[in-house]
């Protein structure tokens, strides 16, 4: 059977998990665990992601996160290469190190942000690596401490999760007892994937829904309500299916702005010589837009064809202004 395309879009939640090939760890010391981590901050520092919780056990990680202004696909191919790359180095090993492709499940903000946090921080709880509350404080290895302010984390959004436990002079106290009240909830495996029995919570609560006549809509790659399944799979499988139509015959960069240069009035030179005329700058907006969320070219191979920084094409697209090109053709 072959695999469901994967989720994604701006603003997107997500839950992703990677796990070592055939359970092995993938973390040995801590220089492998910082490594790891300095590449997850360098996504958030340009702009690909937003990170609101993560965890780093000795043989799978997990964290949740929304994507910005880079797929998920080139954030994790540009984490987990890389990472991999170095630590075969410091090890002296070869061959695959994760355990086929990394799973994301899209979640339903609103109903699941604040248990996936809690999920996800008390793993090493769980997995006896850290006894008490107060060791968990002060644990370098997952995203909790950020929150607690015990470890200084500039790239993790803690503010946004945050924002979810009442008023700002007390919101990190209440996410604090949250916390504490999951230590006995045990695992939860209703929070680790998507589909029908999973969002609502088992079997039991799966056959109460229809015994009462409810039709319940449920995919795999999704945690959510049926209205939120309907809405993400509505919305993100066209895009999906136009991508699939775009590929092996996307637009090169070049031909798209020769288009855009048409359509704004600017010549293909003013467009890659970096110049702030209104007309060049909106050109340049249109171009980073469409190449990056439509045709999904990176922001570095986008700022090579302008002749601006990565920064500059970050900026553009973080900002989360859609222009518009509905006349500008993409095929």
């Amino acid at each position: 059977m072959p695999r469901l395309a994967r989720l994604d879009a701006p603003g997107i939640l997500h839950h992703v998990m990677g796990r070592g090939i055939e359970r092995r760890r993938i973390f040995l010391n801590d220089v492998d665990r910082e490594d790891f981590i300095s590449r997850l901050a360098m996504l958030c520092r340009s702009g690909s992601m937003d990170i609101y919780a993560w965890v780093l056990m000795p043989n799978h990680f997990h964290f949740l996160c929304k994507t910005r202004n880079m797929p998920l696909a080139s954030s994790m191919r540009r984490l987990l290469t890389g990472y991999v790359v170095n630590f075969n180095k410091r090890h002296r090993r070869y061959g695959h190190l994760f355990q086929n492709r990394y799973k994301s499940i899209v979640c339903q903000e609103d109903n699941y942000l604040k248990e996936l946090v809690r999920y996800i921080h008390l793993n090493r709880v769980r997995g006896g690596l850290i006894e008490t509350i107060k060791e968990l404080n002060q644990d370098k290895w997952s995203g909790h401490s950020a929150l607690t302010e015990k470890v200084k984390r500039e790239w993790q959004n803690t503010d946004y999760v945050l924002s979810f436990f009442g008023q700002k002079d007390r919101s990190r106290r209440n996410y604090l007892n949250y916390i504490r009240r999951g230590i006995d909830q045990g695992h939860r495996p209703e929070l680790v994937g998507g589909g029908l029995i999973r969002s609502m919570g088992g079997w039991s609560a799966v056959l109460s829904s229809r015994k009462r006549g409810a039709r319940n809509i449920a995919d795999q790659r999704i945690l959510g309500d049926s209205k939120f399944v309907a809405q993400v799979v509505s919305g993100l499988d066209e895009r999906i299916k136009k991508n699939l139509r775009l590929s092996g015959q996307r637009l090169s960069i070049g031909t798209l702005g020769e288009r855009v240069a048409e359509k704004c009035g600017v010549s293909i030179e003013e467009l890659k010589s970096g110049g702030r005329r209104k007309a060049v700058v909106g050109a340049r907006k249109v171009l980073s837009w469409i190449a990056v969320t439509e045709l999904g070219y990176s922001g570095a191979e986008v700022a090579r064809f302008l002749g601006v920084t990565n920064s500059c094409v970050t900026r553009i697209i973080s900002k989360g202004k859609k222009p518009d090109y509905k006349n500008i053709k993409l095929s």
